[in-house]
């Protein structure tokens, strides 16, 4: 992805830096060359040449580009997930990707770790994007991901005679975890994702208490994952699952919907962070009856709700990695409104508007495994960076509605958002 040439100057806002420190009321920002060159108070930015471009932020907010931890670019607000695997060709499955990638960029979302696509398809939009062909947050792939045989992701019935491959290994026993792992490597991904428990949305066979990996296939998948490079996470929501897969060396955790004493400890012991996608719970039972879902399985989702609240607020109070984001797009959870996740956490978990801030930039940059580069506006990281219109320290829930976004920036040049529009730059 190219970078900026010249130098830009924000100025006349507040500066929220992504790592949880008190806003700085009169701020500026300079990059230079699409880099980070001063983040502070304004009457101590170092004196600079006529800079190529400056944005006011109009007495509005300076905060690091979110980060979507946990992003489906394959699904497009789809009703069950039987609609992902027959009902549409991958050639139109990659264009609606390509929509949603944008999207989510224009939604302030300048980077995203993918928490599993179809038909290898966020590897070769991760392509595009770096090469500038389109517009779409920095990206880390995972690709199709993997489930055991009569898990939460195996439900086309074998008198279909048609097989799971464009969206998720089916495998049975070690050996074939191993032989997923070795064709996830051959495709180029960086994230390995796997199923070690069901959900809510299964009552019946693979309900969220669930097992849908042995340990025997969760320690494959990490070993050969690990000897290759690659990282491994788990959609986890049975509090044996999460054990399961800290301990089989998983590298990160999806929900964490019933963590215990020992799966904390665990968890902090080995640094590994988790990505909770929780709001997707709320909206599956405040939306769920209007798109067709039964009271089971409404019921279900309110008591992983409540699980999952309970277990962030802990991992927070210890100290633990977050990041936020995931499963959206459902059709209750639709493409584009991925940061009513932040008003969520504020005003239904109770996570101050600080740490709300810290989980969606810093600790997905984390996840990512590039907190060097991003997540925070610090002297040498990138210049992705999101202006808004307001304070979002009074209300987050600005983040939600684009107008009120002014610019969008990756590595210094001016993406998405308002200005960018006036400026008719997309």
């Amino acid at each position: 992805m190219k970078l900026a040439s010249g130098t830009t100057l924000i100025r006349n806002g507040q500066l929220i830096d992504g790592t949880g420190a008190a806003p700085i009321a009169d701020a500026a920002l300079l990059i230079k060359d699409g880099i980070i060159a001063y983040a502070g108070p304004a009457a101590d930015a170092p004196a600079t040449e006529a800079p190529t471009q400056i944005i006011d932020a109009q007495g509005g907010s300076i905060l690091p580009g979110l980060v979507e931890a946990h992003i489906h670019l394959t699904y497009f607000n789809v009703t069950e997930l039987q609609d992902l695997d027959i009902k549409y060709p991958v050639e139109y499955v990659t264009l609606q990707s390509a929509v949603n990638a944008r999207t989510a960029l224009e939604c302030g979302y300048t980077s995203a770790r993918s928490g599993g696509c179809l038909h290898n398809i966020d590897v070769w939009m991760k392509k595009a994007i770096e090469e500038d062909m389109i517009l779409g947050p920095r990206l880390s792939a995972s690709g199709r991901e993997i489930c055991g045989a009569g898990g939460l992701m195996d439900w086309n019935p074998d008198y279909r005679k048609i097989g799971m491959e464009g969206i998720v290994f089916i495998v049975n026993g070690p050996d074939q975890a191993r032989s997923a792992v070795r064709k996830l490597v051959k495709d180029g991904i960086e994230w390995v994702k796997t199923y070690p428990t069901g959900d809510a949305a299964s009552p019946d066979i693979n309900d969220h208490h669930t097992l849908c990996m042995t340990f025997e296939e969760m320690h494959a998948v990490v070993a050969t994952a690990h000897n290759h490079g690659l990282k491994v996470t788990g959609h986890c929501r049975a509090t044996e699952g999460i054990r399961n897969a800290l301990k089989a060396g998983y590298d990160c955790i999806e929900h964490g919907t019933f963590m215990d004493d020992e799966c904390l400890d665990l968890m902090l012991k080995r640094g590994v962070p988790m990505c909770p996608g929780l709001g997707f719970e709320l909206w599956s039972v405040q939306r769920g009856r209007e798109f067709g879902l039964s009271q089971r399985v409404i019921d279900g989702h309110q008591e992983t709700l409540e699980g999952g609240v309970e277990s962030c607020r802990r991992v927070l109070k210890a100290g633990g990695v977050m990041g936020l984001g995931g499963d959206y797009g459902f059709g209750w959870t639709p493409h584009g409104t991925y940061a009513q996740e932040l008003t969520f956490f504020v005003n239904h978990v109770g996570f101050s508007v600080l740490d709300t801030l810290k989980c969606a930039t810093l600790g997905g940059a984390k996840i990512m495994g590039r907190d060097h580069e991003l997540g925070s506006l610090e002297k040498g990281k990138l210049g992705d960076v999101l202006v808004v219109k307001g304070d979002v320290m009074r209300d987050i829930s600005l983040l939600e509605n684009r107008n009120h976004l002014m610019a969008v920036l990756q590595g210094g040049i001016l993406k998405a958002g308002t200005l960018a529009h006036n400026a008719g730059g997309i």
